[in-house]
């Protein structure tokens, strides 16, 4: 008999969605996220992330290409997809003009759950994110973070298979930000599966499984975020240029991708970033090969492989761009 837990959570296969007249917001993703993982979709703002969600939450209908959500498809099976999921998206799906408990007894309800088992879990939810003291208060005096708190309350209220989430603390300040991650992680001991995007990498590059870095509608890059890194090399030096010399920082980093030792060259706004198996014995002939190109370093620094550097070298940007 074959074990459920190796049967993916999440299976899609060449996912195609396009907007009228011609967006291919989606375009040919494959994915397959493993029960018990905390998955990350990583990408630029408009790359397909939200998108690719929305089908696979069945908010919207794939053009092509199939995907299935806990062995259910999306397409065929939408009410089943949506029976072993929790959503929370960008913006707080609640009522503000009613109090905590009211809006998780009303998700209760939707999820057709027992009257006693909506009460003990309503109780144990509200415990969880740390608001039941507030329980009977209306949302509308909560603050931006207990919303956001409440909105998670939601989607974990009938302990779904898989709780997907959009951009879950975005805004958000750092202290809420550290305890919904914590929520998280529990759930995940548990045996949850999650579904996240987010635009603060070192979260993700803490906190994930494995990531799934979407640009232009495609995956681009998929692995753990150790993997990710170390496919960059040992070491990244990054080099600041004043914007006199920048013009010639593409010729520049085409010389620097024939060294031996340089795994890749990824050029940004301000510079460049080199990538090298080992940066031993880099910096001066580095600079050497700037100074034959007309390019003067403004500075340089030399660090190990971050989540951002992936990002840069995949996308051709930075996040925050």
């Amino acid at each position: 008999m074959s074990d459920p837990s190796a049967t993916p959570v999440v299976l899609a296969k060449d996912l195609v969605k396009v907007y009228p007249p011609d967006l291919r917001a989606v375009d040919g993703v494959n994915l397959e996220i493993r029960a018990g993982e905390i998955f990350g979709l990583l990408g630029p703002n408009g790359a397909g992330k939200t998108t690719t969600i929305k089908v696979l939450v069945t908010l919207a209908k794939p053009t092509s290409g199939t995907a299935s959500v806990c062995g259910h498809d999306v397409v065929a099976e939408p009410q089943k997809v949506r029976e072993c999921i929790g959503y929370v998206g960008q913006t707080v799906a609640l009522d503000r003009s009613i109090t905590a408990w009211d809006n998780l007894w009303m998700h209760a309800n939707l999820h057709h759950m027992p009257p006693d088992e909506a009460r003990k879990r309503i109780d144990e939810v509200l415990a969880l994110v740390e608001l039941a003291d507030r329980a009977q208060d209306r949302v509308k005096i909560y603050s931006g973070g207990m919303k956001k708190r409440l909105d998670l309350a939601t989607g974990l209220l009938h302990r779904p298979r898989l709780l997907v989430l959009d951009e879950p603390t975005l805004g958000l300040d750092i202290q809420t930000r550290v305890r919904i991650w914590e929520y998280l992680l529990e759930q995940k001991n548990q045996g949850m599966t999650i579904l996240v995007t987010t635009h603060y990498l070192e979260e993700a590059d803490r906190l994930c499984d494995r990531l799934a870095i979407i640009d232009h509608g495609k995956v681009q890059a998929i692995g753990t975020p150790s993997e990710l890194k170390g496919q960059l090399g040992s070491e990244v030096i990054a080099v600041r240029v004043p914007e006199a010399s920048r013009a010639g920082v593409g010729a520049l980093t085409e010389d620097l991708k024939a060294r031996p030792e340089v795994t890749g060259v990824a050029a940004f706004d301000e510079g460049f970033e080199v990538y090298l198996s080992g940066a031993a014995g880099a910096v001066p002939w580095i600079i050497d090969a700037a100074r034959e190109k007309g390019v003067e370093v403004e500075a340089m620094t030399i660090a190990r492989p971050t989540l951002d550097d992936v990002f840069l070298r995949v996308t051709g940007r930075k996040m925050r761009d």
